[in-house]
């Protein structure tokens, strides 16, 4: 399986990796923690699976902050660890189960150090700004992020739900590895400017929800069609046939479908071998994303 560069950096990663969230952001759905670490760790040993993508605020709420870190950290022993590239962030709060921000550079550096712990580790190899706080300015938060990579804590930055003018300011702060957007062939007109700009420049672009879409979208049913139709022609699932289509948008492009059954994430990682003809891609591109 070819591999893909995470930004300019030395380090590399399968084409598709795991979105971790859904291990622990529903009480009532998740996962027990055993077969959280299980699913994993029989993805690694099979070798399917060298990156995952996780966050301090995956949790049912902020007195379970770290909860995702630490299933993963459970995974990642006998020697796993070697074999994963596992990406956090910070920079977002669950009071009450609500999604909130926070990008105060106290708050940033008191999570990376709470993500260091959970994660059992010196340092993270990608260390992500959530998500930016309208309270705070994004130089600010970012420069944060520097400061701590300069003390070895992170390895490379990266940034998430961020527009084109924040991701530029962004990299006035430090060196930006990676962007983390929604993002689809479901979903994607809003992006594409951000999609050339990463490849332009060389920065990894990492779609979540990336074969989600909008239900609204006039065009949604036709879409779904095309999925299910192209689909068949590859004995593949549509689900495989959206990832496919993210592949061969860019090559900056590292999908993280997320998951909590073992099939279901081998199917997603499957799609790093499908190849869809340029009439496959030509009609996904043509409907309205």
């Amino acid at each position: 399986m070819e591999k893909r560069k995470l930004g300019g950096t030395s380090l590399s990663v399968g084409p598709i990796g795991f979105g971790a969230m859904h291990l622990s952001i529903d009480r009532e759905k998740r996962p027990t923690e055993k077969e959280a670490v299980t699913l994993m760790q029989r993805a690694i040993d099979e070798g399917a699976l060298d990156f995952i993508d996780t966050a301090d605020a995956y949790c049912i709420d902020q007195e379970e902050r770290g909860h995702n870190e630490r299933l993963i950290a459970q995974a990642l022993t006998d020697g796993r660890r070697e074999k994963v590239l596992v990406a956090t962030k910070g920079g977002c709060t669950r009071p009450e189960g609500r999604w909130e921000r926070n990008g105060r550079p106290d708050y940033l550096r008191d999570a990376c150090e709470a993500s260091l712990k959970a994660l059992d580790v010196d340092h993270i190899d990608l260390y992500q700004l959530h998500a930016p706080d309208p309270e705070v300015p994004l130089a600010d938060s970012v420069g944060t992020l520097a400061d701590l990579q300069k003390e070895g804590k992170i390895r490379h930055i990266g940034v998430s739900n961020l527009s084109l003018e924040q991701l530029k300011t962004a990299r006035n702060e430090g060196v930006i590895v990676s962007l983390q957007n929604k993002y689809s062939v479901m979903d994607r007109r809003d992006q594409d400017p951000i999609v050339d700009y990463c490849e332009g420049e060389g920065i990894t672009y990492l779609p979540w929800n990336p074969v989600g879409g909008r239900g609204n979208a006039p065009e949604i049913g036709r879409m779904y069609e095309a999925l299910d139709r192209i689909a068949s022609a590859h004995d593949a699932s549509p689900h495989s046939v959206a990832l496919a289509w993210l592949l061969q948008r860019s090559p900056v492009m590292i999908p993280i479908p997320g998951t909590t059954k073992y099939d279901h994430l081998v199917d997603n990682l499957s799609a790093a071998e499908l190849e869809l003809t340029d009439e496959e891609i030509e009609e996904l591109d043509g409907l309205e994303g």
